[in-house]
């Protein structure tokens, strides 16, 4: 801790650096992705809201195993099938990948075009399979 201490007071313009560009990159991420709902937060929307689920990935994933009445609509094919989309456009809308990572992306493009109340699950069908929640499998 010391060495750490000591580097910041010999190399303040590199520290200067590092902030800012850390600064940056959080603030950047925190305006580009949506806000993110846990596994049970999503169970509620669906519930309470009658919330739409969108898993954004790929086919042969999805069939594997999938949230209840989720669509699925794979990230490379969202923008083109948006219009499938305007009938939920009233209804919040859950973004579902496998991790977590690509959904944010998803969220933004359906935020963008005019869906009012968008979340990605966090940790993606990973952690909904993490805390045993129900999968249908084709």
């Amino acid at each position: 801790m010391i060495q750490f201490l000591e580097f910041i007071g010999k190399h303040p313009v590199l520290t200067a650096m590092w902030m800012i560009t850390l600064g940056a990159i959080i603030f950047y991420h925190r305006r580009t992705s949506a806000s993110s709902v846990a596994p049970q937060e999503a169970i509620m929307m669906i519930n309470r809201k009658d919330a739409v689920v969108i898993d954004v990935r790929e086919r042969k994933e999805f069939d594997a195993g999938h949230i209840v009445d989720s669509l699925n609509i794979p990230l490379n094919k969202l923008k083109q099938r948006l219009n499938e989309l305007r009938k939920h456009k009233q209804k919040p809308v859950i973004v579902v990948c496998k991790l977590g990572q690509h959904s944010g992306d998803a969220a933004k493009l359906l935020q963008e075009a005019g869906h009012d109340e968008v979340v990605r699950l966090t940790g993606g069908l990973t952690e909904w399979k993490a805390q045993s929640l129900p999968l249908v499998q084709n």
